[in-house]
């Protein structure tokens, strides 16, 4: 019987330290596409969760309560030829905050343009240093973005690894004619992505992400106005970024993450305190610049 509790201990020791990162709900829905076999699309579904979650995507080993958490939905408007579809594909990750069931957004971004092909039941190849097709470059491209911000989130410039290898997957598309990976094709694509996290001259942004969160939400649940006193210095942060480089595709990025939360954080915070990121936020985010007077509104 002891020999049977040492072995059983031994197997779950090796499942924990060859988990995955990932625990990452995919969905693949066709709402425009009407009279197709359904069945190559819950054969690309499956295929998909299994190439996410089942892959090892770094060289550190994560607990299963460490795995980190998203979503990914493909919506397929067209479907041109027997293998070729076309659609968007929307991106969400989430972050646990210390010593509470919460988990805050980190992403939440809908990329239109997004085409690949797929034959039912294909295998879904991919390598690191090759350009072997798009659905799994752009999937594999969001998993390192994944990393990268989680990382980032929970030590300062801890993503650093994983932006690299966002960026060198942009790069090896470059000769592609798919959407989404060169520079001249839009300001809001994969290719600035990449570019901004790895850029130094917006190192402040990314040192901004770790205090809002581990320095800020991390510290909430025991100490709350220490930790929206490093909200609020992270949002000065933004503000010496916003004021360097209006439009930051990050930035923007950022915000549309974050702007309920940031409201929630300041809704029980002093009037000074609450006036003050009310002016930062109207600054960085002016198209929003109404939805912040809620703060104000809130006592």
């Amino acid at each position: 019987m002891t020999r049977i509790i040492l072995l059983l201990i031994l197997l779950l020791q090796v499942v924990a330290g060859t988990a995955q990162e990932f625990n990452v709900q995919v969905q693949v829905i066709t709402p425009q596409i009407q009279g197709t076999d359904r069945r190559v699309y819950e054969s690309l579904q499956k295929s998909l969760y299994e190439f996410v979650n089942d892959r090892k995507w770094s060289p550190y080993v994560v607990k299963p309560e460490e795995r980190i958490e998203g979503s990914i939905l493909i919506t397929i408007s067209d479907h041109p030829s027997s293998d070729e579809y076309r659609g968007k594909i929307n991106v969400i990750l989430q972050r646990p905050v210390f010593k509470t069931s919460y988990n805050s957004s980190l992403l939440n971004y809908a990329d239109n343009d997004f085409r690949f092909k797929y034959i039912d039941q294909q295998v879904l190849d991919y390598s690191d240093n090759n350009y072997t097709s798009n659905l799994t470059s752009v999937i594999a491209f969001y998993l390192n973005i994944f990393l990268g911000m989680d990382g980032d989130s929970f030590s300062s410039m801890g993503g650093t690894f994983f932006f690299q290898k966002a960026q060198d997957i942009v790069n090896t598309a470059q000769s592609s004619t798919d959407p989404g990976w060169k520079a001249f094709e839009s300001q809001r694509n994969r290719y600035w992505m990449s570019e901004n996290y790895l850029n130094p001259g917006y190192s402040v942004f990314r040192e901004a992400i770790y205090k809002y969160h581990r320095l800020g939400l991390d510290v909430m649940a025991d100490q709350i106005e220490q930790g929206r006193n490093a909200i609020s210095e992270s949002l000065d942060d933004l503000r010496r970024v916003y004021r360097e480089r209006p439009g930051l595709f990050v930035m923007q990025l950022l915000l549309e993450a974050k702007r309920d939360e940031i409201i929630n954080i300041y809704t029980k915070a002093s009037p000074t305190d609450q006036t003050k990121a009310v002016n930062i936020l109207r600054e960085i985010d002016p198209a929003n610049a109404n939805k912040y007077q809620q703060i104000l509104q809130k006592k």
